[in-house]
């Protein structure tokens, strides 16, 4: 499966943005999805996921309450929609889908997207 993350930018502190991933390829419906990030001089984190079947989320603590990660299998596409933004989560974004229900570590991730980068302003 290909993936195309979308719609990072350079936003204040407090301020929202909405992250897409499209996929194409093998169909999309099979795969769980998850947002990882990172940060300059960091590793690679996890941020968010969302199951294949029922839907169900689960997210970092760093971004719960602020961040929601939603799908639709209709259009291929994964969405982040980041609430609240610090400049602390200023990173770049990977989009993720796996073949294992829970993903929530690199290791899990059969493929990635290219990233896109999102840069929060104090």
């Amino acid at each position: 499966v290909q993936l195309q993350a979308s719609g990072g930018g350079l936003v204040q502190a407090g301020d929202s943005l909405s992250l897409s991933c499209a996929a194409s390829g093998r169909t999309f419906s099979v795969y769980a999805m998850a947002w990882f990030r990172q940060a300059p001089g960091k590793g690679r984190e996890f941020v968010a996921q969302i199951t294949r079947y029922t839907g169900s989320t689960h997210y970092a603590d760093s971004v719960k309450g602020r961040f929601t990660i939603s799908r639709d299998n209709a259009k291929n596409t994964v969405y982040l929609q980041m609430d609240s933004l610090k400049p602390e989560d200023t990173a770049v974004y990977y989009c993720a889908a796996s073949t294992n229900e829970r993903v929530v570590h690199t290791s899990h991730v059969n493929y990635w997207g290219q990233g896109t980068l999102v840069t929060v302003s104090s």
